[in-house]
């Protein structure tokens, strides 16, 4: 299982990325799944995915709710942790939870996606981390070059 985050980089980047490291489905674990970013709303990123060969999954229950993105935008990371951690106990959550899990155990290189580069600094993290406790999945944060980097 991987993350990613899509902060600092470009639409065909990230898919290059993705490439790489030979994931077949993207799972958008936003709970909006709309930027202001070029590409990176869902219905463009779904689209620049299946033109790479690559699935695409919104879990909107895997996101985090208005409270804990204010508190993540404040730098309260620990308050952040908490709101999101309650969160990802309840049903939508946890039925989402579900579906994720049966899409890594079903042996698909899933990939989660949200905006924040830093999966320390993320939700993603916490999903990952729980992925990993119930199925003994090992989780890599890959990251996309930056925007503007030399190719």
């Amino acid at each position: 299982m991987w993350t990613i985050g899509y902060a600092e980089t470009t639409p065909e980047r990230l898919v290059a990325c993705l490439r790489r490291a030979r994931i077949d489905v993207l799972v958008d674990v936003r709970a909006v799944p709309a930027s202001r970013r070029p590409g990176f709303s869902k219905g463009a990123l779904a689209a620049g995915l299946q033109a790479a060969g690559i699935g695409y999954r919104h879990l909107r229950g895997l996101g985090t709710p208005a409270e804990g993105r204010a508190a993540a935008r404040a730098g309260q990371f620990d308050r952040f942790e908490r709101i999101f951690r309650d969160h990802l106990a309840g049903l939508e959550a946890q039925a989402d939870l579900a579906e994720l899990e049966q899409l890594v155990g079903d042996g698909h290189r899933v990939c989660l996606l949200c905006l924040e580069a830093d999966p320390r600094r993320c939700h993603r993290g916490i999903v990952a981390e729980e992925l990993s406790r119930r199925l003994g999945v090992e989780v890599h944060h890959i990251a996309p070059e930056p925007a503007g980097a030399e190719s």
